[in-house]
């Protein structure tokens, strides 16, 4: 018999597995699912993965907050991204057997649930429809990375910062990220990005401080971006 928490639980693994309508998951696929991991929570500042390390697991954030940083030679971290509720993250190196190519870092409280790689393989092999879905939902995620790049293609770089800073900031309107780590997710020099965040600071969109961004009026960069 499962209960109302199982239920739940069932249901937001589907959810996070590509589209609800496509190939629909039976209840055995979701409990086969279930059974491959299990539940792990984070405080902010710990981690769920290092850079290096073996890929022998898959995350899927349920509930805060991560970012996803790479060390330098010198030791200094640069912020590669970061993911929320919904996200799955580990599973391309976790499938490539290679080490972990980020670190990925709480920067919330973080409830995740965490799929082996001994597990989960056999239960792919055996059931089509779940390697399926999780095959849509990846392609998802690179289609959502591909339609961002294209959308920053022959823009400013004041019209770059801008469209990151939209899609980055929380629901207070914070984006914590450094200059440097706007400056490397956009391939850009981090003086021109320091200039354009000037410019928009000026005209009063944003406030800045230290390693943040604050968004004052969003509609004044969603025109500038053309939303």
């Amino acid at each position: 018999m499962v209960d109302n928490a199982e239920q739940q639980h069932f249901a937001w693994l589907a959810r996070s597995f590509g589209r609800t309508d496509y190939l629909p998951l039976t209840s055995d696929d979701l409990e086969a699912l279930a059974d491959a991991g299990s539940y792990v929570q984070k405080y902010p500042g710990t981690h769920l993965f290092k850079e290096g390390t073996p890929a022998d697991a898959a995350y899927v954030i349920q509930d805060g907050e991560a970012e996803l940083y790479r060390t330098r030679g010198s030791g200094a971290r640069v912020v590669v991204g970061r993911v929320g509720s919904g996200s799955v993250i580990g599973d391309i190196a976790m499938f490539q057997e290679t080490p972990y190519i980020s670190s990925a870092r709480a920067t919330t409280p973080l409830m995740a649930f965490r799929i082996e790689r001994s597990k989960l393989l056999p239960i792919l092999v055996e059931r089509p429809v779940i390697a399926m879905r999780w095959l849509v939902a990846g392609l998802n995620q690179l289609e959502a990375t591909q339609r961002r790049v294209i959308r920053l293609l022959h823009r400013t770089v004041k019209e770059q910062v801008a469209e990151l800073v939209l899609d980055e900031a929380d629901r207070f309107g914070e984006v914590h990220l450094s200059q440097t780590s706007l400056a490397n997710l956009l391939g850009a020099s981090r003086q021109s990005v320091n200039q354009a965040l000037s410019e928009l600071r000026s005209s009063g969109a944003i406030e800045t401080g230290y390693r943040r961004v604050r968004v004052v009026d969003p509609r004044q960069l969603e025109v500038l971006v053309g939303r």
